[in-house]
């Protein structure tokens, strides 16, 4: 940037010049100040110096102009806006950070505060403000060019100093990106990187002028919201949902993901922002461990919680090291619509931890998953429930045995192998043998899935969508996933019988997945009611929910539902038996 000319300094800035020029002596920041009637800016030297702002007094036109270049062109819009609201009267002062090219070429995070000064008749008189450096510890994130957490920090403690002064307290969220270890995995770095710039892209899209969204450690984010409540954070994640509904264009490839949240509210459950920032990573650890895709707020029963699934982490271990000790198999009655006879059951781990608790799915099975030890027991399982399958099959020989499956098996390249061998040990025919995958995870990675189902189903295997109606991107699956069963969700169930909507959607997938080769199973069936209008109305092809059975233990199962079927020479209605 060329030298340009000093401009004449206007009589009010001239009478001004003895407090400024005390002032830039005083501090380290870049200073200014603009005479808005007569359209003069004055600057202190370090500003020319620094980053090569032509001269130290201009017109502001030029001066303006002389800032928009060096700004970074990703911040541009957003710091001309809140210039802007000053300049026109929108409000009095504002706040903004940037980054700004400095005259070594590199970019250096700014922060810039400006005020107006009205006259005795209310007009804006005089636009001023200070330029700060940011520091070196608190750069922008390499990746994604945000804040990083050392900024956060700071912000955090600023907003405690407010909470403390005002008592107007607020919430901080941690946004991690579900299953991104996975992305890495199946891709590369590069597709990890460009993964996090487009999620960044698209959150700070929605967010307003007041936020700053932050960068942290692998894939997470952070959100400080001054005076929020329940409402506003919900409001707010469900704005976060949404923004990320539509798959991201990566190369050749189409990838979607979903975040997690977790938020905790300042000052109530903390005056310390390590300590907070603690309690919203439980909150967070929480939210993946529930099921993904969830905001998850801080209580200190939910924190203890959490402690309890570290402890957790070892047991489960020492339990798979074991031999798998403490894991067992349940199983739940699946039916056909028409006969309401049995024609297979979903096997559903559980597990008994050292102490004697049966501690819940939704806990343990996210554990496994993290360390790497669903492989194990997902072999374990498969062995399990297939040779299970076999003895039911002498007194129903057309059972079928479903049996879900984890993306952390589906990545195994020795799964498919360890399947296949089960299989052929007991001598049985793999299309008797069902698949699951829950849709989330079918929809986070189209390419990969479709590959390993097309092999599967080769050898004779069949796929079944588990949850279906509970991911973000439902259609989508009929245009990019081929599979042999749809399982409808509980979700569309329960409120069936007085939901018209519901009764559509469910009316129109099933007949769209007929019209494409697949059967549809309806899961959480729970009254006769329920059973009546799916089974005659939509023309599902199985069942399976409390209305025919609960999980039960190999022995229960037999007991209830393929004993008295023995016994009796003929298969009865489920129910009927259940019901005994």
């Amino acid at each position: 940037m060329r030298r340009a000319p000093r401009t004449a300094l206007s009589p009010l800035l001239k009478r001004l010049k003895i407090y400024f020029d005390v002032l830039k002596r005083t501090t380290s920041g870049y200073l200014y100040v603009v005479d808005l009637q007569n359209k003069v800016a004055m600057t202190s030297p370090n500003i020319v110096r620094d980053f090569g702002i032509p001269a130290e007094t201009m017109g502001f036109s030029a001066f303006r102009q002389a800032w928009q270049e060096i700004m970074h062109p990703t911040e541009r819009e957003n710091v001309t806006k809140v210039f802007d609201d000053v300049l026109q009267g929108h409000t009095r002062e504002g706040c903004v950070e940037f980054r700004a090219k400095t005259r070594k070429d590199d970019y250096e995070w700014i922060e810039c505060r400006c005020a107006a000064a009205l006259d005795h008749e209310g007009e804006r008189m005089l636009y001023a403000g200070i330029f700060r450096l940011m520091g070196q510890r608190i750069r922008a994130d390499a990746v994604t060019g945000l804040l990083n957490k050392y900024q956060l920090e700071q912000r955090m403690k600023a907003a405690l100093d407010e909470a403390r002064e005002t008592g107007r307290g607020g919430a901080l969220m941690i946004l991690g990106i579900d299953n991104f270890k996975i992305v890495n995995e199946a891709y590369n770095r590069a597709f990890g990187d460009q993964v996090l710039r487009e999620v960044a892209k698209r959150i700070k899209k929605i967010l307003s002028t007041d936020f700053r969204l932050y960068k942290l450690d692998g894939d997470e984010f952070g959100i400080v919201y001054p005076g929020a409540d329940e409402a506003d954070v919900e409001t707010l994640y469900r704005s976060i949902q949404t923004a990320l509904l539509k798959p991201q264009q990566i190369n050749e490839h189409k990838y979607f993901c979903t975040v997690s949240g977790g938020t905790v509210f300042f000052p109530q459950f903390g005056k310390d922002y390590l300590v907070l920032h603690k309690y919203a990573e439980a909150a967070l650890s929480l939210a993946k461990q529930g099921g993904k895709n969830k905001n998850c707020i801080f209580s200190k029963e939910l924190y203890n919680r959490w402690l309890r699934s570290l402890t957790a982490r070892e047991d489960i271990r020492r339990s798979v090291e074991d031999g798998c000790r403490g894991f067992s198999l349940c199983f739940q009655p699946q039916v056909g619509a028409d006969s309401r006879r049995i024609i297979g059951a979903e096997a559903l781990l559980r597990w008994q931890n050292s102490k004697g608790r049966m501690v819940a799915p939704m806990e343990f099975i996210p554990l496994l998953e993290e360390s790497q030890l669903m492989i194990p027991v997902g072999k374990w399982i498969a062995d399990t429930a297939v040779r299970i399958c076999r003895e039911w099959q002498k007194i129903v020989p057309d059972f079928c045995m479903s049996i879900n499956l984890s993306y952390v098996q589906l990545r195994d390249p020795s799964f498919k192998e360890a399947v296949r061998e089960c299989i052929e040990r007991y001598g049985v025919d793999p299309a008797s043998i069902v698949l699951e995958l829950t849709e989330h995870t079918v929809i986070s990675d189209w390419d990969f899935i479709n590959r390993q189902f097309a092999s599967l189903r080769e050898y004779g295997l069949k796929i079944a969508m588990d949850d279906f109606g509970t991911g973000c991107s439902s259609l989508a699956m009929f245009k990019n996933l081929s599979c042999d069963i749809v399982k409808i969700d509980r979700a569309f169930v329960k409120q069936i019988l007085w939901s018209d909507f519901d009764r559509r959607i469910v009316d129109y997938t099933v007949e769209l997945c007929h019209s494409m080769g697949m059967k549809v199973c309806i899961e959480g069936v729970e009254t006769q009611e329920e059973y009546d209008l799916l089974a005659k109305t939509c023309k599902v092809d199985s069942i399976q929910g409390y209305l025919f059975g609960r999980p039960e233990t190999k022995e229960g199962f037999e007991e209830k539902f393929l004993m008295r079927q023995e016994a009796h020479g003929e298969e009865q209605p489920c129910h009927a038996r259940a019901m005994r």
